[in-house]
């Protein structure tokens, strides 16, 4: 059996990546998905190969951080697919181009927090009722290790932050209706929202830090958007219908990776899975101050000493 059968989902930006995965994977699982994005033109695909498949979808272009929009993304799905059992809040952007915190400007950190926190709030103030009249429901929300870790720029870890701190109060206040409520919290993936801010930091003559990406896990890769959609459909199904207030953490390890070099296994070969990386030179990402180096060792997923600490340097 389908695992969202005879469930009616709310996903936001649905248009690309992981949004776009969950929404097609969702369908394909058995629910009516109300599809949200900004644009709605960049909906339309979306929507018409979940029909094609015999599903059933509609797109509704909003803005997440106000209030009127969010009312008609609502009104539009009770009225078009019924009360909503599953939203998936997912909107989100990384928009002060990697800035340190002292360079940021004030409206690149406000819209930021607007539509990465406020977004989600607004959605579950204006969500959650619906739910509670439909007899209790999953909400995923969209965090990041960026909410425990300094993995990019001040006002978007701040925001993720936020929405972990907001994911359990939400958890403690809508138990009581049959509302679960957790945080996706992903690493490093590839979606179009990673591959215009390494289009933007190169127009504008920024460092790429390629090589941190590649390497935020023991895997030695970005995670693929559909890997993630997997993690929010558990999330969202019954699957996980005693979890609430967690936050569900998809970073092929990065997290649990400490600064210290450890020596690959002596009956490996390390060097096979780096092959791909090794004459890129925008993945050498050298300390400050430091030559660019390309020996082996360097590439290693482990040997992270060089950013260990914030200062960059041993006790």
């Amino acid at each position: 059996m389908a695992r969202l059968a005879g469930k009616i989902a709310i996903i936001t930006g649905a248009a690309g990546g992981m949004g776009e995965a969950a929404t097609l994977l969702f369908a394909r699982e058995g629910a009516k998905v109300a599809a949200v994005d900004l644009d709605e033109a960049r909906l339309a695909p979306v929507v018409e190969q979940i029909k094609a498949a015999g599903g059933t979808a509609i797109a509704i272009g909003a803005d997440v951080s106000k209030t009127t929009d969010v009312e008609r993304i609502v009104a539009r799905t009770c009225a078009e697919l019924g009360l909503p059992t599953v939203m998936f809040n997912n909107a989100g952007v990384d928009s002060e181009g990697k800035r340190c915190i002292l360079d940021i400007d004030e409206a690149a950190f406000d819209k930021v927090v607007e539509i990465n926190l406020k977004g989600v709030w607004l959605m579950i103030k204006h969500v959650a009722p619906k739910m509670i009249e439909a007899g209790g429901g999953s909400i995923v929300n969209t965090a990041s290790i960026g909410a425990f870790v300094a993995a990019s720029s001040a006002g978007y870890c701040a925001s993720k932050a936020g929405v972990v701190g907001l994911t359990k109060a939400a958890a403690v206040e809508l138990g009581r209706y049959n509302i679960r409520v957790n945080t996706l919290c992903p690493g490093a993936t590839e979606t179009p929202m990673a591959r215009n801010q390494r289009a933007e930091m190169i127009a504008k003559g920024l460092p790429i830090s390629n090589e941190i990406m590649d390497r935020l896990g023991v895997l030695g890769r970005m995670a693929l958007p559909e890997e993630m959609a997997k993690m929010a459909l558990f999330l969202a199904s019954d699957d996980s219908s005693y979890a609430t207030g967690a936050d569900f953490i998809n970073d092929a390890g990065w997290m649990a990776m400490c600064g210290v070099t450890v020596q690959p296994w002596s009956g490996g070969n390390h060097n096979r899975i780096l092959k791909e990386y090794s004459d890129d030179d925008r993945h050498t990402f050298p300390r400050q101050g430091a030559p660019r180096r390309h020996q082996a060792e360097d590439r290693h997923p482990h040997s992270q000493f060089q950013r260990g600490t914030a200062l960059g340097r041993p006790l």
